[in-house]
């Protein structure tokens, strides 16, 4: 079976940039780059990946691309660029030709309610599609409605939910979390990772069980054809290993038809980041 990892990150520690990294995540504080990632690949039998952004500048996708440009396991990259800027117009025509983009994330996770509906953020999403490039969606359960007013507005555009969109997964399952990714899946144009989960969970102390759940709510919605295995590497690291966030959606899905579990670990990243 083909998996690809949908969902993660590298980078060259820079504790002014990456002042998100805390000290009570020191595990995070190095660099990680490709000969870090290989050998995990390697025991995990992963065949490629998507490399996310995590850091807010045009710095970040020269970086990604390139590295994805040096090796052919990172199959494609989510980068960042200013959907707000006055020349994204232009910003999107320049980096369009690296085949390596498949879609751009500008994290909203932090961002107040009210972004999603701003003129000029929506005036770059509404350029995305031309450049045949998805949009990843991090966000917050609370952040749900007004992402669906978002991806309403945009039917013909591709949305990815990351991280199945941070329910706290160390309290009983959130049912604004639970209406909002029902609303969401009814519309097209949406798809959901499976990432992100055991950050979510108490770090280092939760039980496999305490994610069944919320995959089983995500599957139940998006389907089989429209959800994604990605780890959150190296972040997952805070909570456990890669083999354990592989083990956990393995473990769920071990029930599921084989021609299931291969759509959620490499069929569905092919066809939703056009590898």
């Amino acid at each position: 079976m083909t998996i690809i990892d949908s969902h993660q990150h590298f980078w060259k520690f820079d504790p002014i940039r990456d002042q998100w990294i805390t000290d009570e995540m020191k595990v995070l504080q190095r660099d990680f780059l490709p000969e870090d990632l290989i050998p995990l690949y390697h025991q995990n039998k992963i065949n490629a990946c998507i490399a996310v952004q995590a850091a807010t500048s045009e710095e970040e996708t020269e970086f990604l691309l390139g590295l994805a440009n040096k090796h052919p396991f990172i199959a494609g990259v989510v980068g960042w660029l200013d959907l707000c800027a006055p020349t994204i117009s232009e910003r999107l025509t320049h980096y369009s030709t690296n085949k390596k983009l498949k879609g751009l994330r500008m994290i909203l996770q932090d961002k107040p309610l009210g972004f999603m509906n701003r003129k000029d953020f929506r005036n770059g999403i509404g350029q995305l599609k031309q450049y045949h490039l998805s949009y990843d969606l991090l966000i917050y359960p609370h952040q749900l409605e007004e992402a669906l007013g978002l991806i309403k507005a945009f039917p013909d555009q591709l949305f990815i939910i990351d991280h199945i969109a941070k329910p706290s997964i160390k309290a009983p399952l959130n049912q604004e979390w639970k209406k909002g990714i029902q609303k969401i899946a009814m519309l097209s144009n949406t798809v959901c990772k499976l990432s992100g989960m055991v950050t979510e969970a108490p770090w280092k102390q939760w039980e496999i069980n305490d994610f069944t759940p919320y995959m089983a709510w995500v599957i139940t919605c998006f389907g089989t054809h429209r959800v994604l295995f990605g780890s959150d590497w190296p972040v997952c690291q805070l909570s456990g290993s890669y083999t354990d966030v592989l083990h956990i959606v393995k473990s769920y899905l071990s029930s599921f038809s084989k021609t299931e579990q291969a759509a959620i670990f490499g069929g569905n990243a092919i066809q939703y980041y056009q590898l």
